[in-house]
């Protein structure tokens, strides 16, 4: 299988989240989180990188031939992007720094693969100004699930558009989170949100929580969300994927794969976390770590079928393998053992440049 490829400027820095889709796979909406490297620094640092502000929209109607059909210039520093249920509306989020001020969170209406100029409405709730790291649409509501890392917590508003304006108004009370909480993603009866958390600075496995939304309703009518499930991941789970039939949740780990060769903190491995959850209680329980021999799993995807996961890795420790790949795994288990379940790595892998990081899929 031969990759298509089209140009689009992005980056590997920051969460996996720089790409979505439009629910018919129409277009997709890339994000540039770090500019690229200046032609006249062949050496450039990542301290050299200028902020990336690029939003690139790309039509897919033909894939063996895609093209992009739009660029504008956004904000500083966007995280993730995401488009509503019915493709009309796009959010991206963007990085809070203290050396400027911009918007933390900007809409976009999106029609024939154009957006619009963006809106910058008000973000309602306690502490709105904190750093948000991710947003995602609920896949059945006009809702949006905003992920703050400063005080960690999700937070879900409702989203009222008009032709002139988009207002955000609060959806319940907001969900405490653990330490560095890096992606939400919803299940597709939209039911629970699913975070991840990757615990920086405690230099232990991260987390996976579920929250059941609107678990009970106020008399005037306020959800209210409950936090009904948590799971231990391997470490630095940075990927979260809910597979379609919505028993499975993966993360990609990076582990100690960042770390430079020669660090003794190196661990010369990365991993696929497996989680099991129940579909109708949002418990969740972890079937184990499966690691392999490569670097920096940034994200992952089931296919339609739920037996099968897509994970994008960035780099291989093996040198022979220079470029970067998508590799297939397979849910398996044991005919005498109906409890066992195993992911396994299988042969079948894609060649694709070094550092992909964000992948998203058309169903």
């Amino acid at each position: 299988m031969k990759p298509i490829t089209v140009e689009v400027t992005n980056s590997v820095i920051g969460p996996p989240s720089s790409i979505t889709l439009t629910p018919d796979g129409r277009y997709a909406i890339v994000i540039e989180t770090q500019g690229p490297r200046p032609s006249k620094l062949p050496d450039a640092k990542l301290s050299d990188l200028p902020l990336g502000r690029i939003i690139t929209v790309v039509d897919l109607s033909d894939p063996d031939h895609p093209k992009v059909v739009q660029k504008i210039e956004g904000f500083d520093s966007p995280l993730s992007v995401s488009v509503n249920a019915d493709g009309t509306l796009v959010a991206i989020v963007f990085k809070k720094t203290p050396q400027r001020k911009q918007p933390l969170l900007a809409m976009y209406r999106l029609q024939q693969g154009k957006l619009s100029e963006p809106f910058l409405p008000s973000i309602p709730g306690p502490e709105a100004g904190d750093a948000l790291v991710s947003a995602e649409f609920h896949p059945k509501k006009n809702v949006l699930g905003l992920v703050y890392s400063e005080h960690p917590r999700l937070s879900l508003v409702q989203v009222d558009a008009t032709s002139k304006t988009v207002v955000l108004s609060s959806w319940g009370d907001p969900v405490n989170l653990d330490i560095a909480p890096f992606l939400v993603r919803f299940t597709p009866d939209g039911r629970f949100a699913i975070v991840n958390a990757m615990l920086l600075g405690t230099d232990i496995r991260g987390t996976v929580s579920s929250i059941r939304l609107e678990q009970s309703t106020a008399a005037d009518g306020t959800p209210h969300h409950l936090l009904v499930s948590r799971a231990d991941t391997g470490v630095m789970p940075e990927g979260l994927a809910i597979s379609p039939n919505q028993h499975w949740i993966a993360t990609t780990n990076l582990e100690r794969s960042a770390q430079p060769l020669d660090d003794p903190k190196q661990g010369f491995f990365s991993s696929v976390s497996l989680l099991r959850l129940d579909p109708q209680t949002g418990s969740i329980d972890r079937v184990g770590e499966f690691p392999f021999d490569g670097m920096l799993p940034e994200s992952a995807v089931f296919d339609n079928t739920s037996r099968f996961l897509a994970v994008v890795c960035f780099a291989h420790f093996d040198r022979s393998k220079p470029n970067g790949s998508v590799d297939f795994w397979r849910l398996t288990g044991d005919f005498a053992d109906p409890k066992r379940t195993e992911l396994v790595k299988t042969d079948f892998s894609i060649t694709v440049a070094r550092g992909p990081q964000s992948m998203v899929i058309a169903r």
